[in-house]
């Protein structure tokens, strides 16, 4: 049986695939973050409340989140770079329906459909950059992968800043087009297609981890309006409970299932997934927030909220590729633990800082030390995810991981927003601030319950199945050609 070359990928080049990949990677990311930046201007200028507010991020991550699976099994099933594209093609239609909405609730449907193109977008770029490297070297590669993303995350409050300032709000979604459609000839003419290990589609198993995610992430989302024991908020966590029993006992039975379960046996894939759940939590609810207090709680405008958050996520830019590459020599655990625990000291040293008038100088130092731990970890989870499994159900792998991690960022931003709520408000920069800090304290104690998660994950160790997984289908020009999974 032929084997995979370490440096391309149905002759192409591995640097195509990295580039065009993390781009993608990097568009998502970047538009969580802009958007963040533009709260209090849609607040303005939508006149949208809290709740509102919300939802403009919570319709990106339902959407992302119910989806993704299912994106990461069509990619294995019709092929990963196409699949890859139909995603940037819905990402950038929907781009530009949020940049025509004339109102809350149009802006709120068009992001809702945003997130369904970004759920075939992300898991599906891990997929193809984990493909195209060696397991030796795949650490250093989600590393790159990593940094682009960082990038994303980083430039999101400087350019939010600025388009918000120069132009309007309109424009933090309009500058996704060109970028989405230049990447979509180019993954075309550049990228070859693959596949994974898939001979057929689980449909109910799609159908029943599709409503069990929109019940269990409708929940939070929808709890600070109704409150989380009025009937709506039990109902759909009751709802989901009893759907994704369903599907646990359907996967048990399926004939191809969407996820195998033995690998939730798996201490790296285990892990994985639940570091990735609390992170989420902890940074996209902290996202919601710090965005709003350099802004809101201490009367900065867009472009300098923007540079004074550029020290927390400018730092993924930054350590992202050094921790992929230390990975691969000290392995995924430590940097997870450390990472975590570090996001968590960061965010409480934060909350104990915020008060009215604090001064920028007072805020540089925590920041940057939780920056430091949410990039140790983004390359690391990533790496441990689909280094757990063959590598034939990568794609399955990263839908999975950052299924829950679009989950854990919908709870995020439910908990911290209720915690916000219930104990400040926007009344005044004093009420602001308040709220802002008990948020900040929970949002510190779930990273550092996510360390605790991590020091359960394996040292080095590969999983015996990764190496002798199934072959891989790649696709060429002159059509498709099989090679060995094991690199």
């Amino acid at each position: 049986m032929p084997t995979r070359s370490s440096s391309t990928t149905g002759g192409s080049p591995v640097l195509w695939v990295v580039i065009l990949a993390s781009i993608g990677a990097f568009v998502t990311s970047l538009d969580v973050v802009v958007v963040s930046t533009a709260l209090p201007s849609l607040r303005a200028h939508l006149h949208a409340g809290l709740s509102d507010l919300e939802w403009t991020i919570n319709g990106y991550n339902l959407a992302f989140a119910c989806a993704m699976l299912t994106a990461a099994a069509l990619g294995d099933r019709y092929g990963k770079r196409s699949v890859y594209v139909a995603g940037l093609a819905v990402f950038v239609a929907s781009s530009i329906a949020c940049a025509l909405a004339g109102d809350a609730s149009t802006l709120i449907a068009a992001r809702v459909v945003q997130g369904l193109g970004a759920a075939a977008v992300l898991p599906l770029s891990l997929s193809l950059v984990s493909d195209a490297f060696p397991i030796e070297r795949r650490g250093a590669a989600i590393g790159i992968w990593g940094a682009i993303t960082g990038l994303g995350v980083a430039a999101g409050p400087v350019l939010g800043g600025v388009i918000i300032q120069g132009l309007d709000w309109h424009w933090v979604f309009w500058i996704n087009v060109p970028v989405g459609l230049v990447t979509i000839v180019l993954c075309l003419l550049r990228v070859p297609e693959t596949y994974g290990d898939r001979p057929a589609l689980d449909l109910p198993g799609l159908a029943l981890a599709a409503a069990a995610l929109f019940a269990l992430t409708w929940a939070p989302a929808r709890a600070p309006r109704v409150g989380w024991a009025a009937g709506e908020t039990i109902g759909a966590l009751v709802a989901g409970a009893v759907l994704l029993a369903g599907f646990l006992l359907w996967e048990r039975r399926a004939r191809v299932p969407m996820i195998p379960l033995s690998y939730f046996r798996r201490r790296g894939f285990a892990t994985a997934n639940a570091v990735a759940f609390f992170l989420a939590v902890s940074l996209i609810g902290s996202l919601f927030m710090i965005s709003q207090m350099f802004q809101t709680g201490l009367g900065h405008d867009p472009l300098g909220a923007g540079v004074r958050i550029l020290v927390w996520n400018g730092m993924p830019l930054l350590v992202a590729p050094l921790a992929g590459t230390l990975s691969d020599r000290f392995g995924n655990r430590p940097f997870m633990l450390g990472g975590l625990l570090l996001q968590g000291g960061g965010l409480l040293w934060l909350a104990l800082e915020a008060k009215p008038g604090v001064g920028y100088g007072s805020l540089v130092a925590p920041l940057v030390v939780a920056g430091i731990g949410i990039s140790m970890v983004f390359p690391t989870v990533a790496n441990a995810v689909v280094g757990s499994v063959p590598i034939t159900e990568s794609g399955l792998a990263a839908g999975t991981n950052n299924t829950l991690r679009e989950a854990g960022g919908v709870f995020g931003v439910a908990v911290l927003g209720a915690v916000f709520a219930a104990r400040g408000g926007y009344g005044s920069p004093a009420a602001f601030m308040r709220g802002f800090r008990d948020a900040e304290i929970v949002a510190a104690v779930v990273a550092i319950v996510g360390a605790l998660v991590a020091a359960l994950a394996p040292g080095r160790e590969r999983p015996d199945a990764a190496p002798d997984a199934p072959a891989a289908r790649v696709g060429a020009a002159d059509g498709a050609i099989a090679t060995d999974a094991a690199v």
